[in-house]
């Protein structure tokens, strides 16, 4: 048996709540966190949901505030703050995927108000004590035991209608938190553990929901991957991969889980020779080289291939990888510019990535 290296291990205290029907939870969960008045956020489609979880807190409600959106702008909490305040809410019930999620971490962030977040999607970041902000074009992020939400309540039922295309893309940005969490420099074997599980979960989910996307074992086995995989990022620093969709997704507002969905094969080629020892397990989940194999399994569940795809033109990516090296994130090999590029023209161009050294 081999020993194990030395290693630090650190989690979140998050409290989290899984099953199906646990949605009828939150009004328990609320008072349990001492709140009096929780304003329930929404994006603007899921209003009439948050409406009705929010007349079913009873005397808890404070009232709605359905403007989440993609990115968490800066403007956007200004608005919700406003709202939190003029209602006396002391306490969010945030209800969606990772845009209002974000929104109730920034709130958060700013008033110390405890947070119970319902995710309807497999963003993961509600595990997180992450807060991805969008000012003037740019997205930064920071971190802080303030951001982590208290309470998580995942509730399959919730997932159960979500399209199967955002299934898929939304798994997919779930994947990428795990495949990081692999190779990051502050990992753990127990979150390589969480990791390696949360991708098979999603391995075996993803192609059961492209067939049926009412598969409620595949459901339920895509929300577990999805805490896994949000657990991990929630305790690993962030790499090139999440440096390369934060700088996409704030400079030119694409959508979050594409965008994670089409960088996911081309990022992790770039560091896979540098990170070939952590990045095994992936490798025995879906194929080596790793990021040919992970290229082959997002066009096997029907995900999008390339920036072209949502809008990006072949001009804009000079810009971006320029942003992405002027502060960029940690990586087993590092980011130069020549090799940014090369790796956002073939994610442009929806081409197989091959590992450097190949």
């Amino acid at each position: 048996m081999s020993r194990p290296s030395a290693f630090t291990h650190t989690a979140g205290p998050a409290r989290v709540l899984f099953g199906r029907g646990s949605l009828g939870r939150v009004g328990e969960e609320v008072e349990r966190l001492g709140v009096r008045r929780a304003l329930v956020l929404t994006t603007p489609p899921q209003a009439d949901d948050g409406a009705r979880l929010a007349q079913s807190l009873g005397n808890l409600r404070a009232g709605q505030f359905a403007g989440a959106t993609m990115h968490t702008p800066v403007e956007v909490t200004l608005e919700a703050l406003e709202v939190l305040r003029r209602t006396g809410a002391d306490g969010v019930v945030s209800l969606g995927g990772g845009s209002t999620t974000g929104l109730g971490k920034a709130i958060a962030a700013r008033t110390g108000v405890p947070q119970v977040v319902v995710p309807t999607t497999y963003a993961g970041s509600e595990v997180t004590a992450v807060l991805g902000e969008t000012e003037n074009g740019v997205k930064t992020t920071r971190s802080g035991p303030e951001i982590l939400p208290e309470t998580v309540i995942y509730d399959p039922v919730l997932s159960d209608t979500l399209p199967v295309p955002l299934s898929v893309t939304s798994g997919l940005n779930a994947m990428a938190h795990a495949l990081e969490g692999l190779y990051a420099r502050d990992g753990s074997p127990i979150y390589s553990v969480l990791a390696t599980e949360g991708l098979k979960s999603f391995r075996d989910a993803l192609p059961r929901l492209l067939e049926d996307g009412s598969d409620q074992d595949a459901r339920d086995a895509a929300l577990y991957g999805a805490w896994l995989c949000g657990t991990v990022l929630g305790g690993v620093g962030m790499s090139v991969h999440h440096k390369l969709c934060h700088t996409l997704g704030g400079r030119l507002d694409l959508p979050h889980a594409e965008t994670h969905s089409i960088m996911l094969p081309h990022t992790i080629a770039y560091v896979a020779g540098a990170a070939r020892t952590e990045l095994a397990p992936a490798a025995q989940v879906f194929g080596d080289p790793i990021g040919g194999a992970l290229h082959d399994f997002t066009t096997s569940v029907g995900a999008p291939l390339r920036l072209a795809d949502l809008g990006v033109t072949e001009l804009e990516l000079d810009g971006v990888a320029d942003l992405a090296v002027t502060a960029p994130y940690w990586s087993p090999r590092p980011l130069d510019r020549d090799g940014i590029r090369e790796l956002l023209q073939n994610a442009w161009d929806g081409n197989r990535p091959v590992e450097a050294g190949a």
